[in-house]
């Protein structure tokens, strides 16, 4: 049952810009019984991890855990994929009671010599956490015997909400920086932190980059490789965009080797290229300022022309936004804004405080700001608004479907590459196919209409 005190505390995460004054609670527990939008802790620390492709990926827990979370973002890699075979240990009724540390001793012992990976990852699950299992004890013997690193990570689902998985993920792999050579690494390098690769946009992203004059040490973690982060503490900057799943590696890679890091995003043109501004400031090179400058032109011009075609068509169109990180939600505001569409809804699952107080400041009054939400309010926030399109995941798009709305999946799930500036042509194309297809006229709200 749910009662008057649970929804007077969930209010609290709402808030509707221009009614009253700016405050929101966040980065909190998810309620119980709200059927919150977002994941547990392991799978927070799985998307944060998993891209690393090269190394073995081992769940500790009952085998709906490692079904759960498999191939969890489809992440592309320019070798090797034995990050997409997902490992479980199995743990049964019995392993509760006698523990499964011998069970996961065994797992290692058979995986590292059948698949050779360059390190492994060990999670624990909400059960391992029940029952006791020392991880660190099994993977220190297993490091011992095998002569790589193989790394516990603490991700009992039960610990909290995403973001404890993110930073579980991050400690686990600051353990395997500082073990690799950096000789060699241009002064003007950065380790790029927080793209995923879904589509192949980290290619594209160092490609900008290399057309700048910059080098990128580390993939962190999009394609990424063992060896690149056990020698990104010799990169020069870290160019962090996911805040909220990769922060936590760049402050370890600050406070032990004075890497500073700045925010950038990807998504859109106005975001993509001053990503590419703020880097070569960073460097206070003119040369590197030039060449980002060019870069920037060259690109905008060729996808310019089609741009304007598809705003044509949308301006006055309302959308609404929900996803993970609160770094896409800025972007994606800016993003409908260059399409004339009008943003009257936007949120997150794990957006922090000083997210959403940007995210006040750059959306119109009468929006709907929101944080960790579940179907019943999006679905409430949808109708009010009348939105024409809601941007998403896979956990959003049936609800716009119910509901006769247009949907753009801009989650970890996709195919499509949304990054870059390429990216924002994909993503016009795909808003305006989806928004502007006959079939919306047919469904009940609509037709009511008519």
């Amino acid at each position: 049952m749910i009662t008057s005190a649970f929804l007077k505390d969930r209010a609290k995460q709402i808030h509707r810009k221009g009614s009253v004054p700016f405050e929101l609670d966040c980065n909190k527990d998810s309620l119980a019984g709200a059927v919150s939008q977002r994941a547990c802790v392991f799978c927070g620390s799985r998307v944060v991890l998993y891209p690393i492709a090269d190394a073995l990926h081992l769940v500790h827990g009952p085998i709906g855990c490692a079904v759960y979370t498999w191939d969890i973002r489809g992440a592309l890699s320019s070798g090797p994929e034995l990050h997409r075979l997902s490992f479980s240990t199995d743990l049964q009724e019995i392993d509760v009671i006698f523990g499964g540390e011998k069970k996961l001793a065994k797992a290692l012992d058979e995986l590292i010599d059948l698949h050779k990976p360059k390190a492994a990852f060990v999670y624990s699950t909400c059960i391992v956490g029940l029952i006791g299992d020392d991880l660190e004890a099994v993977c220190l013997e297993a490091t011992k015997e095998k002569g790589i690193p193989v790394l516990p990570v603490e991700s009992e689902g039960f610990k909290g909400n995403k973001r404890a998985g993110y930073a579980a993920a991050c400690s686990a792999m600051a353990r395997l920086v500082g073990t690799g050579d950096i000789g060699n690494i241009s002064k003007y390098s950065i380790n790029i932190l927080g793209d995923f690769n879904l589509a192949g946009e980290i290619w594209l992203i160092r490609e900008y980059f290399a057309r700048a004059g910059i080098e990128t040490v580390a993939n962190i973690t999009g394609d990424g490789r063992i060896a690149d982060i056990q020698r990104c503490h010799g990169a020069a900057l870290n160019v962090v965009q996911c805040s909220g799943a990769t922060m936590d590696f760049a402050n370890i890679l600050e406070e032990n080797y004075g890497i500073p890091s700045i925010r950038v995003s990807y998504f859109g043109i106005e975001d993509m290229a001053e990503a590419l501004y703020a880097v070569a400031s960073h460097f206070a090179d003119p040369e590197l300022m030039d060449r980002a400058r060019s870069v920037v032109k060259n690109e905008v011009e060729k996808i310019l022309p089609e741009l304007s075609k598809y705003k044509k068509a949308l301006s006055g169109k309302k959308a609404a936004i929900y996803v993970g990180g609160a770094f896409k939600a800025f972007s994606l505001v800016k993003a409908l804004r260059l399409l004339g569409m009008d943003v009257v809804m936007v949120g997150s699952q794990t957006g922090t405080k000083e997210d959403y107080i940007e995210l006040e400041e750059i959306t119109d009054d009468g929006t709907i700001i929101v944080d960790d939400s579940n179907p019943l309010e999006l679905a409430s926030f949808i109708k009010e608004k009348d939105v024409d399109l809601f941007v998403g995941g896979v956990k959003e798009r049936p609800i716009a479907y119910k509901l006769g709305v247009a949907f753009c999946d801009h989650n970890h799930e996709r195919k499509e590459m949304l990054a870059g500036f390429q990216g924002m042509l994909n993503f016009a194309r795909e808003v305006y196919s989806s928004v502007m297809s006959p079939v919306w006229q047919f469904v009940p709200r609509r037709s009511e209409e008519g």
